[in-house]
């Protein structure tokens, strides 16, 4: 039997339709595949673009690393701290990225914004040299870790102390560096870096202010080193001039040859008072003014003598740089209460802040605080201070285009053998953003413009 004519045009019809509806499908699935791959283009784009700016911050950090080492290699001559306007340390283009170092203000106490420079290192405090009753006194310190430290530096246990439950033996041999103290038994993350996680010297909005007191509470590894050395001779080899050893024409000449009057030789080198061997440079140079020396004659020397026949001093705090802690945990160890120690580590720092063009030899100490202040008559007889540092701590972080790929790392130069080389590299970019909160809105408002 034959179909009718409108039977087979709904027929026909309904073909068409089919047809269409499959090939609206085919298209969705071609569409969705298409915006499949379009968008995992995309990623791979920004993945690129990411992986490049991180290339690029690698670089910055690279290129970073030699400009410190010119810095130190121009400013850093004869244990002196490189003043921090001449050299530039945040923001610093190279190419499309931008570097900065991440310093600290060493007459700033408790900075809400990131401090940009070097940081000195003889500022610090040795793991390595460092006395029981001047490490007890850091803050939040306790005489249990204490002693834990001191016997793993240790060429034998002094203390009895179970490392078998953590898997491991103790070192029994002086730091290496300081991150070792995260193996010494009852080592904590709150004792080590207290407050501040990403160790940038502040106290940023990620962090937790866990005592409520709206500043930032260090820990031990801000005020510790194991790099400290300073070399008793000249940057040629020869040996300084021993004014515990040296005779009257010694003194004479060295006295005439800085154009300082030669009437304090016999002074200097009486017998008739128990002064020498001076028991380091703090007692020389407190000698020297107690006779009528004046501060700026004193500096005129004071890089070319020495007290003592060591090769080279691991245990001196530079007086110029360190913070008001470790300046009163010096004192508290040299048996002065704390009281004494804070006033007289607060009065140091106001006097550099205010006289930072008259701290080249020790004298500005006594000049700051008085002949017979008990901090500077205790210190005198001990060999613990010094005003130069041959260890400096750039602590580098940079990025890429756009505030992108993000680095960090820390170099540890060394420039006590006259030219600065690196002797530590740590990379840090895992402890996260270092750079404030100041810098990040900067770099979003510049870059988005």
């Amino acid at each position: 039997m034959k179909l009718t004519q409108p039977t087979r045009q709904r027929q026909a019809r309904g073909e068409h339709a089919s047809v269409l509806i499959i090939v609206l499908w085919v298209c969705i699935g071609l569409v969705s595949i298409a915006l499949y791959f379009a968008n995992t283009m995309t990623y791979e784009l920004r993945a690129s673009d990411n992986r490049v700016n991180g290339l690029q911050a690698d670089q910055a950090i690279e290129g970073a690393a030699r400009y410190v080492s010119l810095v130190l290699q121009n400013y850093a001559t004869n244990g002196a701290v490189p003043d921090r306007t001449l050299f530039q340390a945040e923001a610093v283009a190279v190419g499309d990225a931008k570097f900065w170092l991440i310093g600290r203000d060493p007459n700033a106490d408790r900075p809400t914004e990131p401090y940009f420079g070097l940081v000195d290192e003889g500022g610090k405090l040795n793991l390595n040299s460092v006395t029981t009753n001047v490490f007890q006194y850091l803050p939040d310190m306790t005489v249990d870790f204490t002693d834990a430290i001191l016997d793993w530096r240790g060429t034998n246990g002094t203390v009895s102390l179970d490392y078998t439950s953590l898997g491991y033996a103790p070192k029994y041999a002086p730091f290496e560096t300081v991150d070792e103290l995260r193996l010494v038994y009852g080592a904590s993350v709150n004792l080590l870096v207290g407050e501040d996680h990403n160790r940038n010297g502040v106290l940023d909005p990620s962090e937790k202010d866990l005592n409520s007191n709206s500043q930032l509470d260090s820990g031990l590894l801000e005020f510790v080193t194991v790099y400290t050395r300073e070399p008793n001779f000249y940057t040629n080899g020869t040996s300084l001039t021993n004014v515990s050893t040296a005779q009257p024409e010694q003194i004479r000449s060295l006295l005439q040859n800085h154009s300082v009057s030669t009437s304090y030789t016999e002074q200097i080198i009486a017998s008739n008072t128990p002064i020498r061997p001076y028991s380091g440079m703090l007692g020389f140079a407190l000698r020297c003014k107690n006779i009528g020396m004046s501060s700026d004659d004193f500096a005129k020397i004071a890089n070319d003598v020495t007290t003592s026949t060591n090769l080279y001093f691991r245990n001196r705090v530079n007086i110029n740089t360190a913070g008001v802690d470790v300046l009163t945990a010096l004192f508290m160890g040299a048996n002065q209460d704390e009281s004494t120690a804070l006033s007289a580590a607060q009065t140091l720092i106001q006097y550099r802040q205010q006289n930072p063009t008259r701290l080249g030899s020790l004298a500005w100490m006594i000049d700051a605080l008085g002949n017979n202040n008990p901090v500077v008559t205790a210190l005198a007889r001990r060999d613990w201070v010094t005003t130069r540092s041959y260890q400096f701590m750039a602590d580098i972080a940079a990025v890429g285009p756009f505030g992108r790929g993000y680095r960090r790392v820390k170099f540890i130069f060394d420039t006590s053998d006259g030219g600065p080389k690196v002797i530590y590299r740590q990379d840090l970019s895992r402890l996260g953003w270092a750079l404030g909160e100041k810098v990040r809105e900067t770099l979003v408002v510049k870059d988005t413009q």
